[in-house]
């Protein structure tokens, strides 16, 4: 993904108005109460466990640090991906604030060994397919490998596909300072944008596979890519497998929420990968992945009984046969 790096300037954070990072420029609603109500990129802006007074919008929203504008403390983000209409059905209905269409689909609906594989038109189309199921949480898409880098114009035209052809409703990109004048470029353009720093997988090749980032010499440049995702404008920033104490440094740092895989319990939310959290996806099992949901195991009995009961002669009965 990102071939080299520059140090960051950390003037870079204060020189965003604090407007900018709900993605949604100037248009600041009340904190959603309900489970009915459409999930925002301003709501989930608003869900930071803890801000200084006066980076809560224009009008300086929230009032004291560590509370939401009610006063009270915010609750933490549930994301989840989703990559078909039936699951965006269920995860919605059970209540999720963010369903992500996640490039990990590569690897979990396509078969293929990493991210790398996955492109602009697999994106949509998957995205497509969960946008129809009208989910009450938001919808996310993730811009995948190349479609965002070397040339703004290019990011802009690609991101802006995800917004009117596939019905997402934010886009999330990887990297960090590399990557900020894309961000703002995009959040200019009024499409909201979801960081990702840390385990990026699109760049597992220069990672040398899927390794813990921020352990050693490169926790700085992790927070400072952090720092630089904020100062750009994303409503919010996915931290993927980074130690624990790191992650909770750059959560008491930046201004928007953190979304946490793979990076402790101190994050503003965490996120996982549907197939992980039901045991469907057998071919790597990440320690940071709770399997809330044999169902790997489960549709395997199902069917293995199905096929059972057909070569017996006992499926279909009367009770499944029209007169």
């Amino acid at each position: 993904m990102e071939t080299g790096r520059r140090r960051y300037d950390s003037s870079l954070s204060k020189s965003v108005a604090p407007e900018l990072c709900s993605g949604v420029s100037l248009f600041w609603g009340d904190v959603m109460d309900t489970a009915t109500k459409k999930v925002t990129t301003a709501e989930i802006f608003a869900r930071k466990k803890s801000r200084k007074p006066g980076t809560g919008g224009p009008q300086g929203r929230f009032k004291s640090e560590g509370t939401s504008g009610n006063g009270h403390t915010p609750r933490k983000i549930a994301a989840v991906t989703a990559y078909d209409y039936t699951f965006a059905r269920l995860v919605d209905a059970a209540g999720v604030d963010v369903i992500l269409v996640g490039d990990s689909l590569g690897m979990v609906m396509m078969g293929l060994p990493n991210t790398v594989g996955v492109t602009m038109e697999d994106m949509l189309h998957y995205t497509k397919s969960v946008a129809r199921a009208k989910p009450r949480a938001l919808l996310v898409a993730d811009l995948p490998f190349l479609s965002y880098h070397g040339n703004v114009d290019k990011a802009l035209s690609n991101a802006g596909r995800f917004l009117q052809e596939a019905g997402a409703e934010a886009v999330k990109l990887e990297g960090g300072v590399l990557v900020a004048e894309t961000i703002r470029t995009l959040v200019g353009a009024n499409i909201p944008v979801m960081g990702h720093v840390g385990l990026t997988p699109q760049a597992v090749h220069r990672f040398g596979g899927f390794k813990v980032q921020g352990r050693g010499a490169d926790a700085e440049q992790v927070f400072e890519d952090a720092v630089a995702v904020a100062g750009a404008g994303a409503f919010s920033i996915v931290l993927e497998g980074i130690p624990a104490k790191l992650a909770e440094r750059i959560t008491e740092a930046v201004h928007i929420p953190t979304i946490g895989i793979g990076a402790g319990p101190h994050c503003d939310g965490q996120i996982l990968v549907l197939q992980d959290l039901l045991g469907l996806y057998e071919d790597i099992t990440p320690k940071f992945a709770k399997v809330y949901a044999p169902l790997g195991r489960q549709v395997r009995e199902a069917i293995s009984q199905y096929v059972d009961e057909v070569a017996a002669g006992v499926f279909p009965t009367d009770a499944h046969s029209f007169s």
